[in-house]
């Protein structure tokens, strides 16, 4: 059994353990008694490393006047809310934010402890953003001509960019340019990489709000305290190290804020994104002053906006502010159609990246670009053919350039398709022969009308009247 004593330094080196702050304390001598493992993982260090060592034998780069916990030993007075960027054991740059306290017993001082957290990843995204508001503003008070070309570099997609001639695409881009004239909130609903950002953006540039600044923002990228001073902005002095700064709202102003990742939003910043739509003002953080803006809100999410209203990760009343127009980019496997069309732009464009001349693809990878259920959707094609294109040596993509699950797809289509045996036929040869039965298929159902068929199938009538040729169907 622990007596007392052993039992409540065992409980708070277990909680200590635990926090996600680094903690170090040392004793009055600079000699380290307490390590805990958030600060060891932190600066690439084991806690035996540095329990039971001085500080500056622990950390040979330091000094006495460089080392907070020498420097509070000295002094007798805490280091509150410092930021320092250091260099790990294990090389890494890491910065960290810290506030080291004099311990005193009985009007003592009898050690110091240092708390702190690595901000790293923090500082960086911070810093990215401020880059971006730095070029916004730097492009203020010049020529519109300019500003334009400034701005547009930010937007830099149209409608004309968006390859596919499926219904469905059609539909969504004369909607698009419609909705584009006007200032309304958009909502634009689809899975991940079905190229939701390219909508938004030709959205913008279709717009009278095209000479404006165009800004996306990743709802999920930054935690909520952060977030909220990344939209709105702040004042001097509103928390520590807080400066007077614009918001991307303002600096969206008279252009268009793309938020993605709507529903990553928290709740409590949610209401107040639903006040700005409404009123067209906002209030940066720790301010009393309210400011007009005029920007037009895009917003996106990657699930069905009902079901993160079901789940409580959108507010049911910003969900009808933001739904005043809604576009739905269908996925991929939806608008197959589309996938010759796509395969020759990602060919043509990794051709002027990589310096290649590829020509196209063999008919065996064609059939599996049909086939296939694309869960990752244009993005999951355009990252195969880039693949392909990086192990091509030919001027034709061949199944072995593929990625591993594709071929792995091919291999398991050969061998269950239509009960043919994979060990006596090629893997083109099963495919022809699939594709003619399904053709045949098709066209019994519809009674032979081609473009049904076609419909059914998601390709184009041309396709399948060519298709039927080569297969000598009639």
């Amino acid at each position: 059994m622990l007596n007392r004593l052993d039992s409540c330094d065992y409980c708070l080196d277990l909680v200590l353990n635990q926090v996600n702050q680094g903690v170090h304390i040392v004793d009055c001598k600079g000699i380290t008694i307490f390590y805990n493992q958030t600060a060891a993982e932190v600066e690439g260090l084991q806690p035996a490393d540095v329990i039971g060592k001085h500080v500056l034998q622990a950390y040979p780069s330091l000094t006495l006047e460089t080392s907070s916990l020498m420097a509070v030993l000295v002094s007798g007075k805490p280091i509150l809310n410092q930021q320092q960027t250091i260099v790990s054991k294990t090389g890494r740059i890491i910065t960290i934010h810290y506030s080291t306290l004099p311990l005193y017993r009985d009007g003592k001082l009898v050690g110091a402890c240092d708390l702190s957290q690595d901000i790293t990843k923090i500082k960086e995204l911070s810093e990215k953003v401020m880059d971006l508001q730095g070029e916004l503003l730097g492009a203020k008070g010049v020529n519109s001509e300019k500003t334009a070309t400034k701005d547009r570099t930010f937007a830099k997609y149209t409608f004309n960019d968006i390859v596919g001639s499926h219904d469905s695409m059609v539909k969504l881009k004369v909607l698009g340019q419609r909705v584009a004239t006007h200032s309304s909130p958009i909502f634009v609903v689809g899975e991940t990489g079905v190229g939701k950002e390219l909508v938004v953006q030709s959205i913008h540039n279709a717009s009278i709000r095209k000479n404006g600044p165009f800004i996306a923002q990743n709802c999920a990228a930054f935690p909520a305290t952060l977030l909220e001073s990344i939209l709105f902005g702040t004042v001097k002095g509103s928390f520590t190290g807080a400066e007077n700064r614009p918001g991307l709202f303002e600096l969206a102003d008279g252009g268009t804020l793309f938020l993605d990742e709507i529903n990553s939003m928290p709740m409590e910043l949610q209401s107040k994104l639903l006040r700005v739509l409404q009123e067209g003002s906002l209030r940066r953080v720790g301010d009393t002053n309210v400011r007009k803006v005029d920007t037009r809100i895009i917003a996106c999410t990657n699930v069905a906006p009902e079901e993160a209203v079901q789940s409580k990760a959108l507010r049911i009343d910003l969900y009808y502010r933001l739904n005043v127009v809604s576009l739905r980019v269908p996925p991929l496997r939806e608008r197959k159609s589309d996938i010759p069309s796509l395969t020759d732009h990602f060919i043509a464009m990794y051709n002027s990246k990589l310096g290649c001349q590829v020509k196209g693809a063999s008919e065996e990878v064609k059939m599996i670009f049909m086939e296939y259920s694309w869960p990752g959707n244009v993005r999951e094609l355009q990252h195969a053919i880039e693949h392909a294109m990086n192990v091509v040596s030919g001027p034709c993509i061949e199944l072995e350039h593929l990625p591993e699950h594709l071929c792995q797809y091919a291999g398991e289509t050969a061998n269950h398709l239509n009960g043919f045996d994979a060990e006596k036929k090629s893997l083109p040869a099963i495919l022809r022969q699939v594709e003619k039965n399904t053709l045949i298929q098709a066209l019994e159902i519809y009674g032979g009308n081609i473009s049904q068929a076609a419909r059914h199938l998601g390709i184009p009538r041309q396709t399948i009247q060519y298709k039927l040729k080569i297969h000598g169907l009639h």
